[in-house]
C-alpha cells in the first residue's frame, strides 16, 4: 500500500509538471481563459472554446454564440449583478467587450479603452487616444464599437483615423498609423478585426462627401498591406486596380466630385479556409443617385457584400443588395458565416439582414444568391428576382413621381446592432426596426454640395414614423419568422445566443433580457441602470459563467428618442458602465439621477415655428447639433440637454472658438456664421425649460 501511494504521488507530480511545461494555454485555460498573449488564429477560430470572447463576433464566423451552458433556461432567473465598472464617459456607448484570460477590454466614447478584471470589475488600466482633441467634428465623432485582440496586443480604431496597437498588459501604445486624410470628414466608429495577422479597418463619412475604402495593415508592424476601394475615383488620375476600373462602368456623370460613399464603417467576417474577407459596404453619397451619378447606374460597390483575398485585397466576388441605393440602405450590418441544410445539401453560407429589409443567404465561396425574403414591412421593393438577384423595385420608390411612403425608413429594418445565430436552434436573432417615412427627390438645382456636416442626403425626407422594433427569431433555411418580440422603446441592442438555450438582448429602457431561444418566452431581466445599444458577451472564470454588456444608449435611433430616454430616466450624467451578471451575484448599481419632467408636446422640426429667425435657428440646430443633442433639442441623455443649458451666453466661445473641444464638443467656425449663431441662440432660448 505504501508503494502504491508513492506511485500515485509520483503520477500526480508528473501530471503537474506536464501542465507547468505546457504553460498557460493548458493549465490556466480552465480558470481564467487563454492569456491575451496567446490569442492567435487557432484560438479565435475555435468555436468550441467558450471561456473567452476573443473577437467582435466571438469567432471569425461572427455568430455571437457562446458554447457555455452553466447558465441555462432553468437557472437564468438566478442571475444577479456580479460587478460594474464605471466608464468616465458621456455620449453613446456601443462597444462589444472582448475577454481574454479573465480580462475584459471595452471602449467608451472617443475610443478610450478600459482593461477590467472580469471577476471583480476592477479597472486595470485605461488608454485615451486623445481623439476628442484633434480638430473639428467628423462623422459620428464620439462613438466606438470596440477593439480587436492579437498576440498580446489590442487594436483600436480611433475616431480621428488612427489605427493604434496597444500592449494588452500595460495599456501603452506600441505603434499607430493614420488610415485616412484628416482634412476630409471621415471618422472611425467600428471595431477592427484581425484575420491571420492582417488588421482590417474601414471608416464612416459616406454622407459627407467622402470615398469609402477598406484597409489591411500588418498586425506586427502597422505597415499598410492593401486597400480595397469601394467606389471609383477620378478617371483622369487612373484607377488603382482592375476591380475599381470595373466598378467605374456602373457610374455616370462626374461622380468623383461628390465622393461616392460606400464607406465600410462596421462589418467584416472571415473564412480562413477560403482565405476570404467579407466586407459590408455603405450607402451612396450623396443619397440622391441622380446627383452623384447623373443618368443612373448600379454604382458598385455601394450597398454590397464584397469578398476579397485576405493576403492581396483582390476581389473574389461581390453581391449588390441595393443597386443604385438612394435611401441610406447600407449593407454594413454584421454578417454571419454558418453551414446550413439547403435543398438537401450542407451549404457554407454567409447571411446578412441589411437596412433594406431583406434577409439574404449567399454561398460564401461564390457569392451566389441562395434566398432572400423580407423580414420587416416594406414598400420600396416587392421581392428579389432569384434569376437576376436584383430587387423588384416599386417605380415610385425613388421619389421622382412625388412623395412616396417609404418603408423601411432611413433607419432601416436592421441597423448596426449585431444579430446572432444559434447552431442549436438554427435560428438568427435580429434586432429589427419597423418604420416608414415620406420620401421625395430634391431637384438638383435646389441642392448644394456639402451644405451640412450632418446628413447630406440630397433628398427630401420626413422623420421615421410609427417606429417600433425589438427582437426577431428568423429561420434562414425556410426564410420565415419563428417568433417576434416588440419592445416599448422601439429598438433593442445587439444579441447573443448561448448553449444554455438562451438569447440575450439589451433594451433602450435599461434592461438586459434573456429569452428562451426556441419559444421567445422571457425568462429573466436584469436592470442595467441605463439604456443598452451594444451586444452582450459571455465568458467564464473559475467555472462561473458571466454575461457582460456595456450601458449608455447609442445609435442613430437614440438621436430621435430623447422623449423616450427621458421617460425612462436617462439624462446627461447618467452613468456609463460595463456591467456583468452571474448566478448568485451580490453587487448593486448606484442610485440613478432624478427623473426629468418630459415635455408634453415638443415642436415638429419639419414644420415652421411661425418666425423666420426661429425657423433659421431650427435649421442650424438640426444641421449641426442634432446628431448629439437630439431632435428638437430633446437630449437622449448622452450629451447635455440644450433646453436646460446655462451656457447660451457663451455660444460664440463654444461653437466658433472651440472652448469645449477638450471635452469633446467640436467647433464650427468654418460652417456656422455669426448670423447663424444669433438664430441658434434664439431657437434654444425659445426651447428653454426652467428647472423645477
Amino acid at each position: 500500500m505504501k508503494k502504491l501511494g508513492l506511485l500515485i504521488v509520483a503520477g500526480v507530480a508528473a501530471v503537474l509538471a506536464a501542465v507547468w511545461l505546457l504553460g498557460p494555454r493548458f493549465g490556466h485555460h480552465e480558470a481564467r481563459g487563454i492569456p491575451v498573449d496567446q490569442v492567435d488564429g487557432a484560438a479565435i477560430a475555435d468555436e468550441a472554446a467558450g471561456a473567452d470572447w476573443l473577437s467582435h463576433g466571438r469567432t471569425w464566423s461572427e455568430q455571437r454564440f457562446s458554447p457555455l451552458d452553466t447558465v441555462d433556461s432553468d437557472n437564468v432567473g438566478s442571475l444577479k449583478l456580479a460587478w460594474y465598472a464605471d466608464l468616465d464617459a458621456a455620449g453613446e456607448i456601443e462597444s462589444t467587450p472582448l475577454v481574454a484570460g479573465g480580462i475584459v477590454y471595452a471602449t467608451g466614447t472617443f475610443g478610450v479603452v478600459y482593461a477590467i478584471d472580469g471577476k471583480t470589475g476592477k479597472q486595470l488600466w485605461r488608454y485615451d487616444p486623445g481623439a476628442q482633441q484633434r480638430g473639428r467634428k467628423f462623422a459620428t465623432w464620439g462613438r466606438n464599437r470596440g477593439v480587436a485582440l492579437w498576440k498580446g496586443r489590442i487594436y483600436l480604431g480611433a475616431a480621428d483615423g488612427r489605427l493604434i496597437a496597444i500592449d494588452a498588459k500595460t495599456g501603452e501604445a506600441v505603434w499607430q498609423v493614420q488610415t485616412f486624410d484628416g482634412s476630409q470628414p471621415y471618422s472611425i466608429t467600428g471595431a477592427p478585426r484581425v484575420f491571420d495577422g492582417h488588421v482590417l479597418i474601414g471608416q464612416g463619412g459616406g454622407d459627407k462627401g467622402t470615398r469609402g475604402y477598406a484597409s489591411s495593415y500588418n498586425a506586427e508592424t502597422g505597415r499598410l498591406e492593401w486597400r480595397f476601394w469601394i467606389v471609383p475615383g477620378d478617371p483622369a488620375k487612373g484607377f488603382e486596380t482592375p476591380d475599381v476600373a470595373a466598378a467605374a462602368k456602373t457610374w455616370n456623370g462626374e461622380w468623383w466630385k461628390y465622393g461616392g460613399g460606400g464607406n465600410p464603417w462596421n462589418a467584416f467576417a472571415y473564412d480562413p479556409k477560403l482565405r476570404l474577407v467579407y466586407i459590408g459596404t455603405g450607402n451612396g453619397g450623396p443619397w440622391g443617385r441622380d446627383l452623384r451619378s447623373k443618368g443612373g447606374g448600379d454604382n458598385l460597390y455601394i450597398a454590397s457584400i464584397v469578398a476579397v483575398n485576405v493576403d492581396t485585397g483582390k476581389l473574389a466576388w461581390h453581391y449588390q443588395e441595393t443597386p443604385g441605393d438612394q435611401w441610406d440602405y447600407t449593407s454594413v450590418q454584421d454578417m454571419i458565416l454558418a453551414t446550413l441544410p439547403i435543398a438537401g445539401q450542407q451549404r457554407d453560407v454567409i447571411m446578412q439582414a441589411p437596412k433594406n429589409g431583406f434577409f439574404y443567404v449567399l454561398d460564401r465561396k461564390t457569392g451566389k444568391l441562395l434566398s432572400a425574403k423580407a423580414f420587416v414591412p416594406m414598400t420600396w421593393a416587392k421581392g428579389v428576382d432569384m434569376k437576376t438577384g436584383r430587387p423588384i423595385e416599386d417605380p415610385r420608390a425613388r421619389g421622382t413621381q412625388g412623395v412616396f411612403k417609404l418603408a423601411p425608413a432611413w433607419l432601416g429594418g436592421h441597423s448596426w446592432q449585431p444579430m446572432s445565430f444559434s447552431p442549436q436552434t438554427g435560428l438568427v436573432y435580429i434586432p429589427f426596426i419597423e418604420s416608414w417615412m415620406d420620401y421625395s427627390e430634391t431637384p438638383a438645382a435646389k441642392w448644394k454640395f456639402s451644405q451640412t456636416t450632418g446628413m447630406d442626403s440630397s433628398v427630401a425626407i420626413g422623420l421615421p414614423q410609427d417606429m417600433k422594433g425589438g427582437l426577431l427569431a428568423w429561420d434562414p433555411v425556410r426564410q420565415q419568422q419563428v417568433w417576434r418580440k416588440y419592445l416599448p422603446y422601439g429598438s433593442g441592442g445587439g444579441t447573443m445566443t448561448t448553449a444554455g438555450g438562451l438569447v440575450f438582448q439589451g433594451t433602450g429602457e435599461g434592461f438586459l433580457i434573456a429569452y428562451d431561444a426556441k419559444t421567445g418566452k422571457e425568462l429573466w431581466r436584469g436592470a442595467a441602470g441605463n439604456g443598452i445599444a451594444g451586444s452582450p458577451v459571455s465568458y467564464s472564470i473559475d467555472g462561473e459563467q458571466y454575461v457582460a454588456v456595456t450601458t449608455g444608449l447609442g445609435g442613430a435611433y437614440s438621436v430621435m428618442s430623447g422623449f423616450n430616454s427621458q421617460k425612462f430616466g436617462w439624462r446627461y450624467g447618467t452613468g456609463r458602465r460595463v456591467i456583468a451578471f452571474k448566478i448568485g451575484g451580490g453587487a448593486a448599481l448606484p442610485k440613478g439621477l432624478p427623473l426629468l419632467k418630459p415635455e408634453s408636446s415638443p415642436p415638429d422640426p419639419m414644420k415652421s415655428l411661425g418666425n423666420p429667425l426661429l425657423d433659421r435657428g431650427s435649421l442650424v440646430y438640426h444641421t449641426y447639433c442634432v446628431e448629439c443633442h437630439g431632435v428638437s433639442a430633446v437630449s437622449p441623455g448622452g450629451y447635455p440637454d440644450l433646453r436646460r443649458t446655462r451656457m447660451l451666453g457663451s455660444l460664440e466661445d463654444i461653437v466658433l472658438k472651440g472652448a469645449l473641444v477638450p471635452r469633446g464638443m467640436p467647433a464650427f467656425p468654418d460652417r456656422v456664421s455669426k448670423e447663424d449663431l444669433v438664430a441658434l441662440k434664439a431657437y434654444l432660448e425659445a426651447r428653454h425649460i426652467k428647472e423645477d
